[in-house]
C-alpha cells in the first residue's frame, strides 16, 4: 500500500486585501495528513477566513503553493472542488425545500444517478438523526438541526476532504457536542479527513492536531495535549499593585522572563522548573499579591503567551 498523499500542503501563502496595510496571510506554512481531524484555531482577523476561502477555491493565494489531496491548486481547480465538501459559516440551505429536498438537489448538481441520491440520502439521514424531519422544510429546524443538514448535504458525493468554515457558530453546547460525535464518526467510518476553523477553544482540544492562528501567521502547531503540556503543570495569576516589585521577585526565584506575562495590575507566570517548590514561592510572593489563582493551562494560556492575545472574544 503506497504513501498517500497530505490532504493539505500549503508554503509560504500570502494574501492581501487591495487597501489593507496588513497581510491577511503572512507566509503560512502548513500541512493536514490523510484521515485527520485538523482545527485552525484563532480569534477574530486571525486569517481563518481568509485560509478557508483559499481552500475551498473561491481565493487565489497571490504568493506561495497549495497542494488539495495530490492536486496543485493553480492547475485544476475545478477537480479539487469536485473532491470537496464545504460547509460555510453562512448557511447554504433552501429553507423551503425539506431535509430530502435539499440532499437531493445538491446530489444532482455533483451529478449523482436518482439511485446513488436514494441510497446515500437514506443512509445520511439516519446516520445525522434526522430521520423524522426528512419530510419538514429546513426553514422550521432549530439551528442545530440546519448544522446537520448542511453536514450531510457535503457528505453526500463521500469527499474525501470535508471543510467546515467555524461549523458551531449559533449552536448551544449540547448541539455543539453532538455536532463533534457526528464528525469524528464519519471520519472513524468513511475515513474522510475532516479541516475546521473555529475561536472556540473546546473545538481546538478536540481535533488531533490544530495550528494556532495570529495575524496570518501559525504561531503553534502539534497535537493539543502537547502544545499545552509544554507551558508546563500550572499557570499563576497574581494580582498586585507593584508589578515591578512581583516580577524582580519572581525572577530572583528562577524564573525567565519568557515564563512571566503581565498585564495591568496583573502577572501570570508559568510554574517551571526551580529550586523552590510552588507552594514556597507563592507564600514568597503573597505578601505583594492581593489575590492568588492557580491553574491548569489551556489553549486559551497558551496563546496568550505566544500573541498576548485572546481567543474568545
Amino acid at each position: 500500500m503506497g504513501v498517500r498523499d497530505p490532504a493539505i500542503r500549503a508554503r509560504g501563502v500570502r494574501y492581501r486585501y487591495p487597501g489593507e496595510a496588513r497581510e491577511a496571510l503572512a507566509g503560512l506554512d502548513v500541512k493536514i495528513e490523510s484521515g485527520e481531524i485538523f482545527a485552525f484555531l484563532g480569534p477574530n482577523g486571525s486569517g481563518k477566513s481568509t485560509l478557508f476561502r483559499l481552500l475551498a477555491t473561491l481565493a487565489a493565494p497571490q504568493e506561495g503553493e497549495v497542494d488539495i489531496l495530490g492536486i496543485p491548486w493553480r492547475e485544476d481547480r475545478r477537480r479539487i472542488r469536485e473532491r470537496l465538501g464545504v460547509v460555510f459559516q453562512t448557511p447554504g440551505l433552501d429553507g423551503s425545500l425539506t431535509v430530502t429536498e435539499n440532499l437531493r438537489l445538491h446530489g444532482r448538481l455533483y451529478g449523482l444517478t436518482g439511485q446513488e441520491i436514494r441510497v446515500r440520502s437514506r443512509a445520511l439521514v439516519e446516520r445525522f438523526g434526522l430521520s423524522d424531519r426528512r419530510g419538514d422544510r429546513v426553514e422550521t429546524l432549530s439551528g442545530g438541526l440546519s448544522r446537520r443538514v448542511e453536514v450531510a448535504k457535503s457528505l453526500l458525493p463521500r469527499p474525501p476532504l470535508l471543510l467546515l468554515d467555524e461549523p458551531s457558530t449559533g449552536l448551544d453546547p449540547a448541539a455543539r457536542r453532538r455536532l463533534w460525535e457526528l464528525l469524528e464518526a464519519i471520519r472513524a467510518d468513511e475515513g474522510t479527513t475532516v479541516l475546521l476553523t473555529t475561536h472556540f477553544m473546546e473545538e481546538g482540544e478536540r481535533a488531533d492536531r490544530l495550528a494556532l492562528l495570529s495575524r496570518g501567521r501559525v504561531v503553534a502547531r502539534g497535537e493539543p495535549e502537547s502544545l499545552v503540556a509544554a507551558l508546563g503543570e500550572e499557570v499563576v495569576t497574581a494580582r498586585t499593585e507593584d508589578p515591578a516589585r512581583l516580577r524582580e521577585r519572581l525572577e530572583e526565584a528562577g524564573l525567565g522572563s519568557g515564563e512571566i506575562r503581565e498585564e495591568p495590575g496583573v502577572i501570570h507566570f508559568l510554574d517551571s522548573r526551580r529550586e523552590l517548590s510552588l507552594s514556597e514561592l507563592l507564600e514568597k510572593i503573597r505578601p505583594l499579591s492581593k489575590s492568588l489563582t492557580v491553574s491548569r493551562p489551556t489553549l486559551e494560556d497558551l496563546f496568550l503567551w505566544r500573541t498576548g492575545e485572546r481567543l474568545e472574544d
